[in-house]
């Protein structure tokens, strides 16, 4: 009888070369936090797919990666690009994935507050939530930066943040991309590529009188006043692309030159820089078969159009 409490206290004799096992497999606590390093690198690489470089980086040399007060003009006036170092004062360092998740698929941040749709979230809310976790993971593991956001510079009625829940019924559509089953893989690989993680539309369709994106020309470019315009990337052979082969877009894509030999400028110059250029061949390559693929719309961006 006394064995048998002894061996009841204890445990039967394989509990613990088990136990000890277990131990050895399971992560501790610390290795827990931290993401691994695979999951980082794929961060790395969705967020220089994303565009994000280009907008929380300021411009000028030796700038602190990601620290925000970047510029951004629009007709409402300027914004500034956030911190979105793991800074846990002026940064994102208290920030969740879904805090993060939320923010890029509906615009709001986890305080609830909606965010101008300077961040491109219409885009962003197609994109895998795989995609937005390693984001996360990445941002949590660069250096944080100390740095307080600079209030953006906007026209008096664009001050009002609750007015945002308006343009959002009118011109957010949520709802994670869903690949087209009539279409390759590569197809599909492209057009998340440009619509969700490039967020392309944003800049190069033209924009109704609510500053939503016109669903009728879509990538067709649009003018920005006197101050020049965003081209027009359906293949239209006149006004578009259309005149582009695939290793013209790659090559574009990659190094910023068109096939006249002209390099990208301005900001899309850095778009190549801080994002396209990162991606793989065979990333590239699926962009650019999605493009080709677009219904050429005719938008002569030389003549001002009035709507």
């Amino acid at each position: 009888m006394g064995g048998a409490k002894r061996l009841t206290r204890r445990g039967p004799w394989w509990s613990a070369p088990v136990l000890l096992g277990l131990a050895l497999c399971l992560p501790s606590a610390a290795q827990a936090e931290h993401p691994d390093d695979e999951l980082i690198k794929r961060g790395e690489y969705a967020l220089h797919a994303a565009g994000c470089i280009s907008c929380h980086t300021k411009k000028e040399d030796n700038a602190p990666f990601l620290a925000g007060g970047r510029a951004i003009e629009s007709p409402f006036g300027t914004f500034y690009g956030p911190n979105i170092t793991p800074d846990k004062e002026t940064g994102i360092g208290n920030w969740s994935a879904n805090d993060l998740a939320r923010a890029l698929t509906e615009g709001r941040g986890p305080d609830g507050r909606h965010y101008y749709p300077a961040l491109p979230y219409t885009s962003y809310t197609r994109m895998k939530r795989e995609d937005i976790e390693a984001i996360w993971a990445y941002l949590q593991s660069i250096e944080p930066v100390r740095q307080e956001n600079k209030p953006h510079e906007l026209v008096w009625y664009a001050r009002f943040r609750p007015g945002l829940r308006f343009w959002n019924v009118l011109h957010l559509r949520p709802g994670e991309f869903v690949p087209r089953e009539s279409e390759s893989d590569e197809w599909n690989r492209g057009a998340y590529l440009v619509n969700a993680m490039g967020h392309c539309a944003e800049c190069h369709t033209p924009r109704t009188r609510t500053g939503g994106l016109d669903p009728n020309r879509l990538f067709a470019g649009q003018r920005l006043g006197d101050d020049g315009s965003i081209p027009n990337i359906t293949p239209d052979r006149d006004t578009g692309i259309g005149r582009w082969s695939g290793r013209h877009i790659m090559r574009y894509l990659d190094m910023g030159m068109d096939p006249d030999g002209d390099f990208a400028g301005g900001t899309m110059a850095e778009v190549i820089e801080h994002g396209t250029s990162h991606l793989s061949s065979e990333d590239q390559r699926a962009m650019a078969v999605y493009l080709m693929s677009l219904a050429p719309i005719r938008h002569d961006l030389s003549v001002p159009t009035h709507r």
